[in-house]
This record gives structure tokens, sequence and C-alpha cells, in this order.
């Protein structure tokens, strides 16, 4: 069961282990025309919000001697594997092709075991699944999960502690296990804004159809917010509270993303712009005195795409 309960017990359950990342203010003009307040998970443990699932799910579900699996377009598995290392388990992750070169070093300086297979993740997912049911091994998923979720809604928790008076937060969405964790915790009471590339829509597609439907994907965000089907455990969520849906281009993440180093100095991945992306490409405009968070989720890429 996924509640304030389970969630709050997640967090002093991995609060040894993670970042309490901070969060920056910033006045109108700095950024946007009006002004917001970033949380910096890029600076949390493994380069994004997923080592909190994965230490939650690490710390709570018991590991056998064959270690632990996980499939990943790249974050989740460096998550994962950082988890595993630190708490002494072995870890095979399985990425596809497409995984980026800069997530793949990550990757391959934990130490894990690296099975690269496959064009998208689902093809990675069902390698690891097969792979699973061989050795026994425990599965931790990347966002269909209930320790994931309650991991990832942690984020929620301690923003919310930090920052007790925004209305709205912009969350950048792939398989949904961040954006279900966050509307887990605020169960309404906070506006959620889903943000997704226009090559990947499919939470967008999920809500239009009723139910989590299979998408095709593709863009520069593909290794990060590929999931061409959102989970089942986070949709009732979405559908029961979430905000707004909005689709970004590729053109306003990359712009987005030029834009934070440009001006702040901070270096994220292209899916770690693409909440602000909506923001400054006008695909979600804030009514007057709006008080809006952006969720900056991740720092894995090679930082010379920036020229």
């Amino acid at each position: 069961m996924l509640d304030t309960a389970s969630i709050r017990a997640a967090y002093a359950r991995i609060s040894p282990y993670i970042r309490r990342t901070p969060v920056m203010t910033l006045a109108a003009g700095d950024l946007t025309e009006g002004p917001i307040t970033l949380k910096l998970e890029q600076l949390q443990h493994a380069g994004s919000f997923k080592a909190r699932g994965a230490f939650n799910a690490l710390t709570s579900l018991a590991v056998p001697a064959a270690g632990v699996i996980a499939a990943s377009g790249g974050n989740h598995g460096i998550a994962v594997a950082t988890a595993a290392k630190r708490l002494g388990h072995r870890a095979r992750i399985f990425v596809p092709m497409l995984t980026s070169p800069a997530k793949r070093a990550r990757l391959d300086a934990t130490g894990a075991e690296i099975i690269q297979t496959g064009e998208s993740y689902m093809e990675a997912l069902a390698a690891s699944e097969a792979e699973r049911a061989k050795t026994g091994a425990l599965a931790i998923h990347a966002y269909d999960q209930v320790e994931t979720l309650a991991g990832q809604a942690t984020l929620a928790l301690e923003w919310q502690d930090q920052s007790a008076d925004l209305d709205t937060l912009l969350i950048a969405v792939g398989g949904g296990g961040l954006i279900g964790g966050a509307l887990a915790w605020h169960r309404g009471r906070v506006k959620i804004v889903a943000v997704e590339p226009e090559g990947c829509p499919t939470l967008h597609r999920a809500l239009a159809a009723g139910a989590p439907t299979m998408v095709t994907v593709g863009g520069v965000a593909v290794d990060a917010l590929g999931a061409k089907q959102v989970g089942d455990l986070m949709f009732p969520l979405a559908a029961a509270h979430l905000g707004a849906s909005v689709l970004v281009a590729d053109q306003a993440i990359v712009a987005a993303q030029r834009l934070l180093w440009q001006r702040l100095q901070l270096g994220v991945e292209p899916a770690a712009a693409a909440a602000l992306a909506a923001l400054s490409s006008g695909a979600y405009v804030p009514r007057p005195g709006e008080r809006v968070g952006v969720l900056i989720c991740g720092g894995n890429f090679d930082p010379a795409t920036l020229n």
C-alpha cells in the first residue's frame, strides 16, 4: 500500500543512504518570466532521483545470493548498481542499445555486470526478466513496483518540507515512477503537471485512452523518458490527481538545457530540462501569482553536448 505512512517509513529507511538535495529559488527574470523554485535532484547519489527507489527496494526486500537485476535506459540501472555496491550485493543491469555513452560509462564505473541488448527499454526489460527467471535474482523495476514508487515519493515529501508554499510542481515523466510517487504523497493538495517530450507521449496518450497503452518513443530524452507504456501502479494516481499533462518539443528541451547551463551553470541531461522547457516554451503558462516548482531530475550526460 502506497500511503503517507509508507512514504514516511521509506524516507526514514533510506535517509542514511541518500542526499537531501537543495532547492534554489529564483526571482522573475532569472530564468523564466516569473519566479520559480528548482529542486536540484541531479545532485543526488548516482546522478538522479532514481537512487531513492533503488535504496528503498534494496533496504526493504530480501536480496538472495543471486543478487539483484534491473533493466534501464541508464539512470535506474546506475542507481540500482550504486545501491547494490553500497549494500554489498551483486548487480546485473540490462540496458538497450540507445543508452548514451555517458550513462554506459557511469554504469561501468559501478563494477556491476552490464548486459547491453535490444533496441528499446522494453526489450532490455524482457531480457532481464528471462534472466531473473533462470537465476532467482531480485528484480527491481524502474517504475512499476511499490518499493520503487515509495522511494521516489520521498522526493515529494522532502521538497514539501523545503518549499511548503508551492502551488504547482512540474515533473518530467517517463514510466511514471517519480510522478506517481509525487501524486501518492500530495493526493491533489498541490497541482502536479506532467511534462513529456513530444517524442515520448506515454502518459499523455494513456490519459487520452483511459488506460496505459503502448506508444512509439524517440527523441533527445529517450534514454531517460523512453518507456513505451506507463506503469499500472501509477496510472490510477494520475487519473485521480494529475493537474495537467503537457508536451514539449525536443528543440525546447535542448534550449532549456542550455539555459540552465548559461544562466546558472547547472549541467543536466535533456530529460532533466524537460520540466523547465514547459515554462520556457509556453507549453505551461502559470496563472498570475502561481508559485511554481520545477524538478531537475538528473545529470547523467556528456557535458560536451552543451556546446
